[in-house]
């Protein structure tokens, strides 16, 4: 199949590597020429995944209606917080009916929409879409080390396409119609990786990570309880395992940064310095809101949005999380 993969970051390159290693030719949008001129002289995107070499099936632009113009299938993989404006930007080349996958993880802040529906909004994909997510950093998914993802699509056959693209030997993805629960722990996950990260930077040892991971899942569970999901999804690729490897792994940003914040870093400056979005600050917001409006109660995560909005530090954060009412651990 013809695929485009819409953003040039490391987990668009990532998957765009997947898709063209599958036999698939892939044209892979950046948004600024310059990066897609030299990924396409060099066949290495040195930018957002050194090292790795592009297949030869896998081409550049920096067009969008160039991009959209044979597509069989879309993957669209930016930031959360541009995803509104990449769909603008795509709404006048996009072709109805056009299969269209979203990598992206996260809830729109300003409106507090899933990005699924922020996609429906503006492309009436609504039919044709589907999320992934899982425990897939870009860094090894690149460098084809054993992997799974889920597949989230409320039409069967859309999930079972996508599956069907990026599945290989050492890719192995399965398939929900649970999208809400899939986008939620999406987010929510990359929150508690930051709390991780303000735990380790600030000398806290395994328990307290195993404590922050348990009792994050609890609150997510809770979320995706609350908004329709399933409690399996939780237990799940989607849930368990992107947490466990987003607060643990080296490569995670989100616990970098809470790193970085407990040493007294900023979110701009890390930004800045990485060249990285931390997906775990904004979803902070818009998870918390999410969570105030479905009358769920999330403190790790309400928690580490004042720390990083708010300047809330660990010694004031530390009675508010462990002084709370006693309770059941299941309620």
């Amino acid at each position: 199949m013809n695929v485009t993969v819409i953003g040039a970051g490391s987990w668009g390159t990532a998957a765009a590597i997947q898709l063209a290693l599958g036999g698939h030719k892939v044209l892979l949008w950046a948004r600024r020429a310059e990066l897609a001129r030299r990924i396409e002289a060099e066949r290495v995107n040195e930018d957002y995944l050194p090292g790795v070499l592009l297949p030869e099936d896998l081409t550049t632009t920096s067009s969008l209606e160039h991009a959209a113009e044979k597509a069989d299938a879309m993957v669209l993989a930016t930031p959360s917080k541009a995803v509104r404006a990449t769909c603008e930007l795509l709404k006048s080349s996009y072709r109805a009916g056009t299969p269209l996958l979203l990598l992206s993880k996260g809830i729109e802040n300003s409106s507090g929409l899933f990005l699924l529906d922020v996609m429906d909004e503006i492309l009436a994909s609504r039919h044709h879409q589907a999320v992934l997510s899982g425990p897939n950093h870009a860094e090894e998914i690149a460098r084809s080390m054993f992997s799974a993802t889920v597949v989230a699509a409320e039409e069967p056959e859309v999930a079972r396409l996508f599956q069907e693209l990026f599945a290989s030997e050492h890719f192995r993805v399965y398939t929900t119609d649970d999208t809400s629960g899939v986008q939620i722990c999406g987010a929510a996950k990359n929150i508690i990786a930051i709390a991780t990260g303000i735990a380790a930077g600030s000398g806290y040892g395994d328990n307290t990570a195993a404590m922050l991971m348990t009792r994050g899942l609890a609150e997510i569970s809770r979320l995706v309880a609350a908004r329709g999901g399933t409690s399996q999804t939780c237990m799940g690729l989607a849930g368990m395992g992107d947490l466990i490897v987003t607060c643990t792994s080296r490569h995670s940003r989100n616990r970098s940064f809470g790193e970085a914040l407990a040493a007294g870093d900023t979110l701009a400056s890390y930004e800045a310095r990485t060249h990285m979005v931390v997906e775990g600050a904004l979803a902070s917001q818009s998870v918390v809101l999410l969570a105030h409006r479905s009358h769920v109660e999330l403190p790790i995560c309400e928690m580490v949005r004042r720390a990083v909005w708010e300047g809330l530090t660990l010694d004031e954060m530390i009675p508010l999380l462990m002084m709370r009412p006693a309770k059941p651990e299941f309620y």
